[in-house]
């Protein structure tokens, strides 16, 4: 019996050293485990942290409300590859405060969802960190430009003054009397104001002088008088009210090649010569310079391929007009590039658009639809 105890007892000792090892080992591979756990959650907090490639500011959807919080102008291109270095430089040349940020749009899908981000590359300019209501950079996609488009945000804002404007010989515009329907503005041309020229159609010899702007058409009028004494203004604004004066419209001069290529050139002062002629069928491109947009670029090709399949058609004309250096009376643009077709026959006029239709209703143009699918 005792050899049996004996046996029973180291069989007992064998167990619990054999036993020993295994329950230790589950002791510390459940704390491997915990600690991979532990390491995996720390590598999930992304750092908001800002980092820089070539003086541009790298930023995804963990640091960007953090360059706002930094940055009281912050210009984000959202891309798909890099932005030119050669911006950060020059707005760094120019000792703005405004700093240059990237987003790889196609990355960071929930920041091109949230700022609408359907093109590349976009452009918008967030100041004094407010996300919800950023400013799109629409100008020529050229560090010349956007440099010139910035130096304007980065410079003093608008000055509210009283009711009377002291104007460039001390006569004053009758701001009071016009309140509600006229907002008067005073630019200096000498120096930020300067940008704002071209969009009038003006150079500095013209100065001074004074453009009354209707904002919802973009329509430009021109006062003749060289005084400009508040009886003056006050009466050229009242006959711009009722509808007195025509606008004063943009018209570069026609190059003499204009009908020498497929696609034919058209400005101001020829458009309705052109569009109207009731014996052509006339399709019209209106267009601004926009050598960043894809399918602008895209469009042009196309265009050139029309012309070229027409141009043996004497009765139809492809042309095309460019609406930064020209201006119609009788048809609003907003978009660009935007397409008008005037077919052939009697009682030509422009077919009317939302904005310029005096009853809401958008009618047809004139033409059969079977000439129009002609085209």
């Amino acid at each position: 019996m005792q050899g049996c105890r004996a046996r029973l007892v180291w069989l007992l000792v064998l167990s619990l050293a054999w036993l020993g090892p295994v329950l230790g080992g589950e002791e510390e591979d459940g704390e491997v485990v915990a600690e991979e756990e532990e390491e995996e959650e720390e590598e999930d907090v992304v750092s908001d942290e800002l980092g820089e490639e070539d003086g541009v500011l790298v930023l995804h959807e963990h640091n960007f409300a953090r360059a706002l919080s930094e940055h009281r102008l912050l210009l984000v291109e959202f891309c798909e590859c890099p932005p030119s270095a050669g911006r950060a430089a020059a707005l760094r040349n120019e000792s703005s405060p405004v700093r240059l940020g990237k987003v790889d749009a196609t990355a960071q899908a929930a920041l091109a969802n949230e700022f609408g981000i359907t093109s590349y590359p976009t452009l918008k300019l967030f100041r004094d960190g407010n996300r919800t209501h950023p400013l799109a950079y629409t100008g020529r996609m050229d560090t010349e430009g956007i440099v010139r488009w910035m130096r304007r945000r980065a410079g003093p804002s608008t000055t509210l003054l009283q009711d009377t404007l002291v104007l460039r010989e001390g006569s004053r515009a009758p701001a009071g009397a016009f309140r509600g329907e006229v907002l008067f503005v005073v630019v200096d041309v000498t120096g930020y104001g300067a940008d704002v020229l071209p969009f009038f159609g003006l150079t500095p010899a013209e100065i001074p002088t004074l453009r009354l702007v209707k904002m919802e058409n973009n329509r430009k009028y021109r006062m003749d008088q060289d005084s400009f004494s508040d009886t003056a203004i006050r009466t050229f604004v009242q006959a711009v009210l009722d509808g007195k004066v025509k606008p004063h419209l943009l018209s570069a001069d026609p190059p003499e090649d204009w009908d020498a290529r497929p696609v034919k050139v058209l400005v101001g002062k020829t458009f309705e010569q052109v569009a109207f002629d009731e014996t052509k069928n006339v399709f019209v491109k209106f267009w601004k310079y926009a050598p960043w947009c894809s399918h602008c670029q895209a469009m042009a090709a196309a265009w050139e391929e029309l012309g070229e399949r027409y141009k043996d058609h004497e009765d139809i004309v492809i042309a095309e007009l460019d609406a930064t250096a020209n201006e119609l009376e009788t048809l609003t643009i907003n978009g660009f590039p935007t397409l008008h077709y005037f077919p052939a026959g009697p009682g030509r006029r422009v077919p009317e658009t939302p904005e310029n239709s005096t009853d809401g209703e958008e009618p047809s143009p004139p033409g059969t639809a079977e000439t129009r699918d002609e085209l």
